[in-house]
Formats: structure tokens, C-alpha cells, sequence
């Protein structure tokens, strides 16, 4: 009898125990959801400001089309790689920040061959834009790391003890990070002597 008591009194604290870290994992996850919805939105804005961007160009300056067409196709292929937020996983996350790299590129390039139009800059809605765009790119850069501190706080809770049981029976797996762009490592090369 006493047997008995003491096995259900270790099975109630464990069921509780269990209990307390599921709701521990969901309040986590939905945390880099909620994570994962911000830099969604971050770079959504970037991709309507671009829109805004190619347009001001093409009415501003005889531009380079090649430049204007590789900026458009980034930015269509980027906003095709949409990723549900209960499957980030690292290869879909490695997908959607490819994607993006190659528009943030070909935006680059475009910015770069503007500075020798000086009718284009003269135009303050592309120096605005530019101002816009280059805010929208810090504000994708904290809300990336972000989602990394969350994930981070995530992968713990279901790879350490008792939370990997839990995690392993109720289906919870790990998330992606983003990681640094290729190149990243290598600093600049800044060349004053043009």
C-alpha cells in the first residue's frame, strides 16, 4: 500500500514535471515564430522599397537595363521562397537567406552604378529610397539576430535533459540560424588612391 502511494505521488510529479517543460517548449517556439514574423516583415519592406527604387530609377536616368532587370529577378526569386513558421529548419532557413543574399547583391550593384549618375542623385525620392533601404537593411540585421537568440534559447530547451524526452515525444525539433554570408570573414578593401 505505502509502495503504491509513493509510485503515483512519483508519477504525478513527473507527469507535472512533463507537463511544465512542454508548455516551456511552446512558449518557446512560439517565441521564434513571433521572431521569425519580424524578419519576414523587415524584408518585406525591403522588397516593396525596391519596387519603389527600380521605378524611381527608370524614371529618373537612362540606366542600365542589365542592372534593373538583375534587381527585379532577385527580388522576384527572393519573395518566392516563402517558409511556414513551424518548419524552419537549417536547410530552409540556408534556402530563404540564399535567396535574399542574391537580391541584397544585385541591389547592391544597383546602388553602386547610380553613384555615377548624377541626375539620379539629384532626385531626392532615390536618395530617399537609398536612405530607406539602407535603414530597412540594419533593421534586417538586428531582427536576424534576434531570431538567432531566440532559436538559440529554443535548441537548448529541447537538447538538454529532461527537455529532450519531452521535445522527442511531442515532435518538437530543432530550428536554423542564420548564419554570415559567404564572404563576411574577409574585411572591405578600402582604396583611396583612385
Amino acid at each position: 500500500m505505502k509502495a503504491g502511494i509513493i509510485a503515483i505521488v512519483v508519477l504525478v510529479l513527473l507527469g507535472f514535471v512533463g507537463c511544465n517543460k512542454y508548455n516551456s517548449l511552446v512558449k518557446l517556439e512560439e517565441n521564434v515564430k513571433q521572431k521569425w514574423g519580424l524578419v519576414e516583415t523587415q524584408y518585406q519592406r525591403r522588397a516593396d522599397l525596391i519596387d519603389n527604387l527600380v521605378a524611381t530609377v527608370k524614371g529618373a536616368a537612362n540606366f542600365e537595363q542589365s542592372t534593373l532587370t538583375q534587381v527585379v529577378e532577385a527580388r522576384a526569386n527572393a519573395t518566392k521562397v516563402q517558409i511556414n513558421a513551424d518548419d524552419l529548419t537549417p536547410e530552409k532557413i540556408a534556402e530563404f537567406q540564399k535567396a535574399q543574399g542574391a537580391l541584397s547583391q544585385s541591389l547592391g550593384r544597383l546602388l553602386a552604378v547610380a553613384e555615377s549618375y548624377p541626375t539620379l542623385q539629384s532626385v531626392q525620392n532615390f536618395r530617399d529610397l537609398q536612405a530607406q533601404i539602407e535603414g530597412t537593411e540594419n533593421r534586417i540585421a538586428t531582427v536576424r539576430g534576434d531570431f538567432n537568440v531566440s532559436v538559440t534559447e529554443y535548441n537548448k530547451a529541447v537538447r538538454v535533459f529532461p527537455g529532450n524526452i519531452i521535445a522527442g515525444i511531442s515532435g518538437f525539433k530543432q530550428k536554423g540560424y542564420f548564419a554570415s554570408d559567404p564572404g563576411a570573414e574577409k574585411a572591405p578593401k578600402v582604396d583611396f588612391g583612385k
